[in-house]
């Protein structure tokens, strides 16, 4: 018999969040572990909140929120806060009952200097870091290290001379045509008056862009961030990010860092040498004056092993423009642009444990 096609719905509804949510679904993990740091951090938050006043959105759901939108690829906040008033999955993720009513997207924004100034993404981040090496899934001897340009929210036609306040597009049209051809820009000489921490720069066969650098030291295990770094993008500023990320790390015993051909300098390997690392980076034998890596380090296993491993900070580097959202900011300022790198590195790493803890 044809059931009628009724459209009328029920007024009250007797299955809540938690039952909705299949027992096997991937987010229970993700969840789990997320809920054991942020108790963790519940004196850190005490700390950046004052004792009186009008009650605040905790910022526990704030960030579990936050986290949804880097692992769903919500292009917004706006979006964010439309998925939390229908979405069944998210209203259990962030903890909001059936009935609750979502807060206003201006929320994030408010309190996002709150959380800067408490530096909470490098806290949350640095927990779970220590999650996993207490779950023994981090090496803590064999390291890999790389960077990658981040494109800044901001235009070519931003960047203008240090004595001009004026966009590049002349009068008239809000998005008028630009030539730069025969220009020469430099960032001594020129600013992105829309964000003034980007700076233009190219690497490898790509177009110059404002962009930002990011730098991640992975370990070689699982493949799980270790430390990571937004930096002015120049030259110099991958070898300076991990020579100081190497400097951060606990103890004291010989370890091993594998990295690309950029990192093969003289300067760069012996300073490595000095901070009793094995500078297993590869060979540029096009390089003037030859590699700075000689058979001393390539003749053993490790070697091989490291430039094998190494290949995986780019998983890293896939995950978070494709899914975290980082291919294109949607933030400006250097300290800013920190924390939401940061705490895309911590969600990226959230899925990697949850994935090897169920394994």
């Amino acid at each position: 018999m044809r059931t009628p096609d009724a459209n009328q719905s029920s007024m009250f509804s007797y299955v809540g969040p938690e039952d909705r949510v299949p027992k096997d679904h991937p987010l229970r993990k993700i969840a789990e572990i997320t809920n054991v740091i942020l108790r963790e951090m519940s004196r850190r938050f005490d700390s950046i909140y004052s004792i009186t006043g009008r009650a605040s959105i905790p910022p526990e759901r704030l960030l579990r929120a936050l986290l949804l939108q880097i692992l769903y690829s919500v292009r917004s906040e706006r979006q964010l806060i439309e998925q939390l008033d229908y979405n069944i999955l998210f209203r259990w993720f962030v903890g909001l009952n059936m009935d609750e009513r979502i807060w206003h997207v201006t929320s994030f924004s408010k309190n996002r200097d709150r959380l800067l100034e408490g530096d909470i993404a490098r806290e949350f981040f640095d927990r779970i870091r220590r999650f996993a090496e207490i779950k023994e899934l981090m090496s803590a001897e064999h390291f890999t290290v790389d960077g990658t340009l981040l494109e800044a929210w901001a235009s070519q036609k931003s960047f203008v001379p240090k004595d001009d306040d004026q966009p590049r597009g002349g009068k008239g049209s809000r998005n008028q045509s630009v030539d730069f051809h025969g220009t020469e820009r430099r960032n001594e000489t020129h600013h992105s008056i829309t964000d003034p921490d980007a700076r233009l720069y190219r690497k490898g066969n790509t177009g110059a862009k404002l962009s930002y650098m990011q730098h991640a030291l992975t370990e070689n295990r699982n493949g799980l961030i270790v430390d990571v770094r937004v930096s002015h993008a120049h030259g110099k500023a991958e070898r300076q990010a991990a020579l100081d990320m190497i400097d951060k790390l606990p103890g004291h015993r010989r370890i091993t860092l594998g990295a690309d051909k950029g990192y093969d300098t003289t300067d760069f390997v012996s300073e490595l040498r000095e901070m009793n690392v094995s500078a297993h980076v590869a060979a540029n034998d096009n390089r003037r004056g030859g590699s700075a890596i000689d058979g001393r380090t390539t003749r053993h296993e490790s070697y091989r092993i490291s430039q094998r491993k190494r290949k995986r900070v780019e998983e890293v580097f896939g995950w978070e423009k494709t899914v975290g959202g980082l291919r294109k900011l949607r933030h400006r300022g250097i300290e800013l642009v920190t924390q939401v790198v940061t705490f895309t590195s911590a969600a990226y790493n959230l899925v990697r444990i949850s994935k090897l803890c169920a394994s």
